[in-house]
C-alpha cells in the first residue's frame, strides 16, 4: 500500500508500472485519475489550490486504503494526491488497486475514491472571475460514499 501527498505531477503510465511490477498472482488493474476542471458551479475556473495538513491527510488516507483492504480481496493499492497550485487539465489525484479479478479492483477502486472525496482532509479554493471561493462538499459525493456504508 502506497499514499502519496505531493505538489509534483504524477506519470501515470509509470506508476501503474510499478504498481504490479513482478507480481505475477495480478490479473486486474483498476485507476482513476482526477483533473482540474476550468468551470465547476456555473463558473470558470482559472486554478486551484489544494491544502492539506501533513500527517493527518496520509494518516486518513492510509485508513481509507486499510478499509478498502479489509473489504475486498486485493493485493496492492495507490494512492496519489497533488496539493498545492494546480490549473486546468492538471492531474489532481490517482487511484489504482490491483487483484486478481477485475471485479475487486473495480469495487476497491471506486470505493477508495468515493472515501477519499468525503474522509480526507484536503480544502479546494478555486481562483474564478469574482475572486476565490473555497470550494464546499457536494451532496453527490456524500450519496456516493454512503452505498459503501455496512
Amino acid at each position: 500500500m502506497t499514499v502519496r501527498v505531493q505538489a509534483a505531477d504524477f506519470d501515470v503510465g509509470a506508476e501503474l508500472t510499478a504498481l504490479r511490477a513482478g507480481d505475477a498472482r495480478v490479473g486486474a488493474l483498476a485507476s482513476f485519475v482526477g483533473l482540474v476542471r476550468d468551470i465547476n458551479d456555473g463558473a470558470r475556473v482559472a486554478g486551484m489550490t489544494l491544502e492539506h495538513y501533513p500527517g493527518m491527510t496520509e494518516k486518513a488516507l492510509e485508513a481509507i486504503v486499510a478499509e478498502a483492504k479489509g473489504r475486498w480481496d486485493i493485493y496492492d493499492a495507490l494512492v496519489i494526491h497533488r496539493v498545492g497550485p494546480l490549473a486546468p487539465c492538471d492531474q489532481i489525484v490517482l487511484v489504482a488497486v490491483t487483484s486478481a479479478h477485475r471485479g475487486e479492483s473495480f469495487a476497491a477502486c471506486e470505493f477508495i475514491m468515493d472515501y477519499l472525496k468525503t474522509r480526507a482532509p484536503f480544502w479546494k479554493k478555486e481562483a474564478t472571475p469574482d475572486g476565490g471561493r473555497w470550494v464546499d462538499a457536494r451532496e453527490t459525493d456524500d450519496s456516493a460514499a454512503l452505498r459503501w456504508q455496512k
